[in-house]
């Protein structure tokens, strides 16, 4: 099977070293086993997300010479395809509508945690959902959309993982440095797969287009190796293939903290307005 990687930033703000270091795992692997790079755009939060932001990753990415080998994927463009596959889960009772406000969940959040024996959920995206939406009747639910009431769509776990359990299949990747590893999706709990503002959130585009794009290897930092245990799921409940899993180090600044547009790191356009060739600010984050 031919190698297919891919860089996929969000165009939240400008690129620096820790993408640069990102890209590199992924064109290198794919360069390595002849297989072939992909690039994607993943500009579904409307909040954040900006057009020169975008120019300006693809204008640093292609004079450091990350050129994708197949056309570059713009999430913001196929909204109706994650539309769908929405509408597929729902079609199999696997998600629900969720009208909570995020108020309403920190108070069944606190409520939860001050009862006897419950506590905080340990969900790895930092957002435990107490269920609350998961058990109205269903014609309160069709009262509330049909009245137009604003709502998520969560993923209903216990649903999910029942119907991995009748099919008896085994939830697991392959990572290359440490083998296969079973996955574990229910600390996740009912997370959000559509949002209010988008019909669909970063777990089920990146899996979507993943699959579509038939990427064979995902090379991502290693902060984001508890969010792969979800995404077996969902590539299991879409009948959708699970490429390998390659987890690298975060690159770090001086201080010890990863590089982040957050928290300062210095654009790539900027190292280039100082002078700085590609090889050479190449060379600072890959040796």
């Amino acid at each position: 099977m031919q190698v297919v990687t891919r860089f996929a930033p969000s165009p939240t703000g400008f690129l620096h070293l820790g993408h640069v270091y990102a890209a590199s795992a992924a064109w290198h692997a794919a360069r390595q086993a002849g297989g072939r790079f992909l690039l994607r755009l993943e500009d579904i939060d409307p909040q954040r997300c900006r057009a020169e932001y975008a120019a300006a990753a693809l204008e640093d990415l292609a004079w450091l010479g990350f050129v994708s080998d197949a056309p570059l994927r713009v999430q913001s463009a196929h909204l109706p395809e994650y539309r769908a596959t929405l509408e597929h889960l729902a079609a199999r009772a696997l998600i629900y509508p969720c009208f909570c406000s995020r108020a309403d969940i920190a108070r069944e959040v606190a409520a939860a945690a001050s009862a006897p024996h419950t506590g905080d959920t340990g969900a790895p995206d930092g957002s435990p959902y107490p269920g609350t939406c998961r058990h109205l009747p269903p014609a309160v639910r069709a009262e509330k959309l049909a009245a137009g009431a604003p709502h998520a769509w969560r993923l209903d776990m216990q649903a999910a993982l029942a119907h991995v359990a009748t099919t008896g299949a085994a939830l697991r990747f392959f990572e290359p440095s440490e083998g296969w590893i079973a996955a574990d999706p229910a600390p996740f709990g009912d997370v959000v797969l559509g949002r209010r503002d988008v019909p669909a959130s970063y777990h089920l585009c990146v899996t979507h287009d993943d699959a579509l794009q038939g990427i064979t290897l995902v090379t991502r930092a290693h902060d984001l190796k508890p969010a792969t245990h979800l995404h077996v799921l969902l590539q299991h409940l879409m009948h959708w293939p699970t490429p390998a899993y390659a987890h690298h180090a975060l690159l770090t600044g001086p201080t010890g903290a990863r590089l982040s547009k957050r928290d300062g790191a210095v654009p790539i356009r900027d190292l280039r307005a100082k002078g700085l060739t590609a090889d050479e600010i190449c060379r600072q984050v890959i040796g």
